[in-house]
């Protein structure tokens, strides 16, 4: 069963992450951007914004607190071609002491369609021991706000079904 996608209009409800325009050199043989920039954008968009979660280089470097994603699910739903302005934009679903499960929208602005959707399944983690481990409390206390915001949008988040945190 297919599972229901959001409009355009209702992805952008939520804040704009990252706006980029495709360049050339990410065109592919299909005269299509490559499968691997989709998830390049979504990659791209998250760093700024863990940082102003309390994710920044000195919690990865000197405190030794990360993420490991766990488990990716990437809806392909219109092509992307050089030239075309897109937007990265970010939805949370759940989580828990460890783990928090996540929605990312990539938005065909010069085309008006959404053109994928990149669901994840991240953990905290411990970068000495190499293992998962608790959020850090201040980025946990941010996904608590963003997850009960996001839970009012008035739409579902698409979930493949088989994710959770």
């Amino acid at each position: 069963m297919p599972v229901p996608m959001p409009t355009v209009a209702q992805v952008c409800e939520l804040p704009i992450l990252l706006e980029r325009v495709i360049p050339a050199e990410w065109q592919d043989l299909n005269g299509h951007v490559n499968v691997r920039h989709y998830l390049e954008l979504c990659d791209a968009a998250s760093w700024p914004r863990l940082a102003e979660f309390g994710l920044d280089a000195q919690a990865f470097l000197e405190r030794r607190e990360g993420l490991f994603d766990l488990e990716h699910h990437l809806w392909y739903l219109a092509e992307l071609h050089v030239g075309d302005t897109v937007t990265v934009h970010w939805r949370f679903v759940n989580r828990t002491v460890k783990r928090f499960h996540g929605v990312m929208f990539v938005v065909n602005r010069t085309r008006a369609q959404l053109a994928s959707v990149f669901e994840y399944v991240s953990t905290g983690a411990d970068l000495d021991a190499r293992r998962s481990a608790p959020l850090p409390p201040a980025f946990a206390a941010q996904l608590d706000r963003l997850i009960a915001e996001h839970g009012q949008l008035g739409w579902p988040a698409p979930v493949c079904g088989v994710m959770a945190p």
